[in-house]
């Protein structure tokens, strides 16, 4: 299906009605649920502004404590997602908050680094499956040609998290003392709770599927069925293929490097720029508010780039100029290396970590059909996630701790992204994308 498929009329008033209820019934509290999580995964950059002194933790175990949520993650996405499209989504992701809020709490009393690294495991694999699962059930809703803009929208939560988070994380690590608890036990506990509760909600606020809402009129529900059922009609460049096929299929592992790139910059930014920008002489409060800023401009831009993808019906070079944002983003490092610089470094790197988002999504979905989404998309974020965050959160840690330098530990980062940038290039073209029909199942 060509990215330029995107209607050329203007929508009926039935179509804006019904999209528009849609939106406004599942994306905020989708993109609340999703800022929590965030916020669970990367508050342990701010905790390690106590916790690394207190548990004795060098750089490089910390950053291998970071990195061991990814493998959790990587582990148990794909049976995750399966699941939920079993299930439902009412269960399924109700079940994965409730988790992960626990084991984000507990991590709070952890007094050794080996309990921190079990702990780490079990947050990731307690929060498998919620991106691709709700990346999925968008699928479900939401047509493809709204959908670059929805996911950027929801997505926003990510770099909004941070925003939020790092202020309000300073802020918590000022109650170091109270109750006899340090400052990052609270962290782990008041940020974990919201998990808890907003998983019982999640039962009671979303709907499986379209034809069970009875928030939407019958008109609209069967217009967005019908709208829907079309969509997934049409032949993708990855068809109905078993899941081993799936595993082994040459466009997974490419649109798992692609997003690799972004994936890993948003990570080992959110993981170790704390501890970059309090090497400038910043307090913990301080150092909250600047690691915000550059999360504020990417909220922003984010949503406009996926606005500009969906008007244009572009995917592949609006995913391909954010990666090489990035790259040269990191490379420029080495020109300014003062407070103000690293502010301007952060900042461009991830505004084109988190623009990418949207419109890689809304290209990898439509690559993918209907029966091979779920298994399809976990798989991708799942390999993409284990390569830039359990590898290279890894790697920046090892390069920083060896030479002392936050900027040779970027490197690493700058080549994956503009090798992924490279690579949707080409896997974008034409020829890369016909159809392969014996991988359809008749």
């Amino acid at each position: 299906m060509s990215e330029k498929m995107h209607a050329s009329t203007a929508p009926s008033e039935l179509e804006k009605q019904t999209v528009r209820r849609v939106v406004w019934r599942i994306l905020p509290f989708l993109i609340v649920c999703y800022l929590i999580a965030i916020i669970d995964r990367g508050n342990i950059g701010m905790a390690s502004l106590q916790m690394n002194e207190d548990l004795g933790l060098s750089k490089a175990v910390f950053g291998l404590a970071s990195s061991l949520f990814f493998v959790g993650y990587f582990l148990f996405e794909v049976p995750s997602n399966l699941a939920m499209q079993k299930i439902g989504a009412k269960i399924w992701i109700s079940r994965i908050m409730i988790t992960w809020g626990i084991v984000s709490v507990c991590t709070a009393f952890v007094q050794s680094s080996e309990m921190l690294y079990v702990l780490r495991f079990l947050l990731g694999a307690a929060e498998a499956g919620f991106f691709p699962g709700v990346i999925l059930y968008l699928t479900y809703w939401i047509p493809a040609k709204y959908r670059a803009r929805v996911i950027a929208t929801f997505m926003v939560a990510i770099p909004a998290a941070n925003f939020i988070g790092s202020p309000i994380s300073g802020a918590i690590l000022s109650l170091d003392g109270w109750y006899g608890m340090r400052g990052w036990h609270w962290l782990f506990i008041l940020e974990g709770i919201p998990a808890v509760l907003l998983g019982i909600a999640a039962f009671f606020v979303l709907s499986n599927r379209p034809d069970s809402a009875g928030w939407l009129t019958a008109e609209q529900r069967n217009w967005l069925s019908s709208t829907l059922a079309a969509e997934n009609a049409q032949r993708k460049a990855i068809g109905h293929i078993s899941l081993w096929q799936l595993l082994r299929h040459k466009h997974i592992w490419m649109m798992a490097l692609i997003y690799a790139g972004a994936s890993a910059a948003g990570t080992t930014l959110s993981v170790w720029s704390p501890q970059l920008l309090k090497s400038f002489g910043l307090d913990n409060f301080t150092t909250g508010l600047v690691n915000a800023i550059p999360y504020g401009l990417a909220s922003v831009l984010m949503i406009v780039w996926g606005r500009s993808s969906d008007r244009t019906g572009e995917r592949r070079w609006h995913t391909a100029l954010t990666l090489f944002l990035i790259a040269g983003g990191l490379l420029s490092a080495f020109i300014s290396q003062s407070l103000s610089g690293s502010v301007v470094i952060l900042s461009l790197v991830l505004i084109g970590a988190y623009s990418m988002k949207g419109p890689f999504w809304a290209l990898a979905s439509g690559w993918l059909s209907s029966s091979t989404a779920a298994a399809g998309l976990a798989a991708i974020g799942a390999v993409a996630n284990l390569i830039g965050g359990g590898l290279m959160v890894n790697v920046y840690g090892m390069i920083n701790q060896a030479t002392g330098s936050h900027t040779l530990a970027m490197v690493p980062l700058a080549v994956l992204c503009a090798a992924g940038g490279i690579a949707v290039l080409v896997m974008g073209r034409k020829s890369s994308l016909r159809v392969d029909a014996h991988a359809q199942v008749k």
